[in-house]
């Protein structure tokens, strides 16, 4: 249901701190100027985290009005509370988003069975779920037998493959169908070749058209081409997690000038010399 490049999309802030809905309408008007397949707001690159509960499905709101029709949007509403997890997921719903992004609960390290019925809890919702597992985050893995346990559910259409293995793409298309976007932007190439449907992607933020081209010439078996821009950006790939995310990726929008570079605590700016690194590399790969 999802393939293409989904931009996991920054939450731009005003200089005291507010949303900067205005920014985030041009972010959004840009990327579908690039040929992005989709947006994922108030995910991890969205800073979800220091987002107000009003704030999260505003946010939410804002994006799929400035979508418009354009681009799918996979709404981050995901919780380590069920119940938080229903009530933001049933409001994008309501707001007309075309699916959900499902973190793993965090911090509780809920078990396996657990896991299965927090899932299906949403699911049940009926708003197409992309689960997300991305255990360096949220210190527990979506077992590969939970995920194909949770596949014969209408609604769970996709997994957000975060982990930093590309083999369990592998893993778990052999065992289930389900769709598999990359989590990483580094590994999207290696997750192509193993059956991934494309990314959610952060880079693309920064370099929406050139993750469009990557994407494409591997859905379409360019794979020379597909690496040679996988090369030709690996290291901006990296270099976009000096720091935490999302503080690298908002540096390097504010080196462009497409946001200001504010972050609400405890995330702050990257020191100096992290900075001057990311810029050097977004100067070589002639993004900047």
């Amino acid at each position: 249901m999802f393939t293409g490049v989904y931009t996991a999309i920054i939450t731009p802030f005003n200089t005291d701190g507010s949303v900067d809905y205005g920014c985030l309408r041009s972010l959004i008007d840009r990327q579908a100027a690039a040929g992005i397949d989709g947006i994922v707001p108030v995910g991890t690159t969205g800073e979800s985290p220091t987002l107000s509960y009003e704030e999260h499905s505003r946010v939410i709101d804002a994006t799929i009005e400035a979508c418009r029709g354009r681009m799918k949007v996979i709404a981050g509403t995901g919780a380590n509370s069920t119940a938080e997890a229903l009530s933001l997921t049933q409001r994008a719903k309501d707001a007309g988003a075309d699916g959900t992004l499902q973190v793993t609960p965090y911090y509780n390290k809920p078990n396996q069975e657990g896991l299965y019925r927090h899932f299906s809890a949403v699911a049940d919702l009926g708003l197409p779920v992309m689960l997300y597992n991305v255990p360096g985050r949220t210190g527990r893995e979506i077992a590969i037998e939970t995920i194909c346990r949770l596949a014969s559910h209408p609604s769970v259409v996709g997994v957000k493959e975060a982990g930093g293995c590309a083999d369990r793409v592998s893993l778990v298309l052999s065992q289930c169908d389900i769709g598999i976007l990359s989590g990483d932007d580094a590994l999207t190439l290696p997750m192509m070749i193993a059956g991934a449907a494309g990314v959610i992607s952060v880079a693309s933020n920064v370099i929406p058209e050139v993750m469009v081209d990557m994407v494409g010439a591997a859905r379409e078996g360019r794979w020379s081409e597909a690496r040679a821009l996988h090369l030709a950006h690996h290291m901006v790939f990296s270099h976009l997690f000096l720091d935490t995310n999302p503080i690298p990726v908002k540096a390097a929008m504010a080196m462009k000038g497409l946001c200001e570079e504010v972050y609400r605590l405890p995330l702050c700016e990257m020191d100096d010399g992290l900075k001057q690194q990311l810029r050097t590399t977004l100067e070589t790969a002639g993004v900047l």
